[in-house]
């Protein structure tokens, strides 16, 4: 529904307060997404970003630490304590890298993928779930508008004669 003062709905949400913003969609499918993750892992007493980077390090193997945490949505801080703990499980392991001695790399041990295979199932029917309301080419649609939109989202931005985006952090904190 449109306004007088917004005939294109260009708005959106902040024209429809009723109308939740795409941003908190995005939130609250991230939020019950983890959940049912977490039901799913509970068993085997991993987190859902122990699992995450599991699955990163299945699709990219040998990773720095501070590529995996890019990849797996967390802090180089937070990284080195995740790693540490599914170490501890021989679950992936470090080792240096062949190409520059002086850099770890981290790795998906067998026993990784061995807990990857034994949830493939579960997660597999809650990714069917999340898309059962999707016909076939919807869901493929729905995927690359959510890849569209992570490009979108990865691209430096140009803030008030400052550049922000994912390799340069909020530079207005340093100003204060």
């Amino acid at each position: 529904m449109t306004s007088g003062t917004d005939p294109d709905g260009a708005l959106g949400a902040a024209a429809d307060p009723a109308r939740p913003s795409l941003l908190y969609m995005a939130k609250q499918l991230e939020l019950v997404v983890r959940a049912r993750l977490e039901e799913i892992l509970r068993d085997e007493g991993i987190t859902t970003l122990q699992y995450t980077a599991l699955t990163v390090l299945d699709r990219h193997d040998g990773l720095s630490p501070a590529q995996l945490a890019r990849d797996s949505f967390v802090t180089p801080q937070s990284t080195a304590d995740l790693v540490a703990k599914l170490e501890r499980r021989s679950l992936v392991r470090r080792d240096r890298n062949p190409a520059n001695r002086r850099e770890l790399v981290v790795s998906l041990t067998a026993s990784g993928r061995r807990l990857l295979l034994r949830y493939a199932a579960e997660v597999a029917a809650l990714e069917e779930r999340m898309t059962s309301a999707l016909g076939s080419g919807e869901v493929e649609l729905f995927r690359s508008y959510l890849d569209a939109c992570r490009v979108a989202l990865t691209q430096p931005v140009k803030w008030a004669g400052t550049t922000r985006g994912p390799e340069s952090p909020d530079d207005s904190a340093a100003e204060h």
